[in-house]
């Protein structure tokens, strides 16, 4: 690398320019780092999000869950969501539901006490609405072909 192209400016312009929202919320959930993905997606600007509790994406209804899991990998260093993605309800700034993918790395210190928690988002609504209406239709089909007896029920 050059002089000009640091390794350092290299992270940041990855970071600051991917379409993937990512995101880093410290020890107590607020939002440190919020790149140009995360504002495409959520519709809120960095200067809006930075400062602010990661509850302006998280619907107030799953918000005791995501603390809960949130606290306890904060305390314990250990989550299952580094390798394995999470599929999960997300809120954008004009109130839309959205469903998001993400998956997790732990920031940690030097004595390997959690900092914080950098996240790679993508939001899959499309995906999840063209699976639940396929879903539906394959119920509807499968309704009818017992209803002609074509069908019988799976006893398995």
């Amino acid at each position: 690398m050059t002089d000009v192209l640091t390794h350092q400016s290299l992270c940041e312009s990855i970071v600051d320019q991917s379409s993937v929202a990512i995101v880093f919320g410290d020890r107590e959930g607020i939002i440190r780092l919020w790149n140009a993905g995360a504002e495409t997606m959520f519709g809120w600007t960095a200067g809006e999000a930075i400062g602010k509790s990661m509850d302006m994406i998280i619907p107030e209804k799953h918000r005791p869950r995501h603390w809960e899991g949130y606290d306890r990998v904060m305390e314990t260093g250990v989550t299952k969501y580094g390798q394995s993605v999470l599929a999960v309800p997300a809120s954008t700034k004009d109130g839309r539901r959205i469903s998001i993918e993400f998956n997790v790395v732990l920031l940690k210190d030097a004595d390997g006490r959690v900092l914080g928690i950098a996240a790679t988002m993508q939001d899959v609504t499309a995906r999840w609405e063209r699976d639940k209406a396929l879903r539906a239709r394959l119920a509807e089909l499968e309704a009818k072909l017992k209803q002609a007896g074509v069908l019988t029920e799976d006893k398995s």
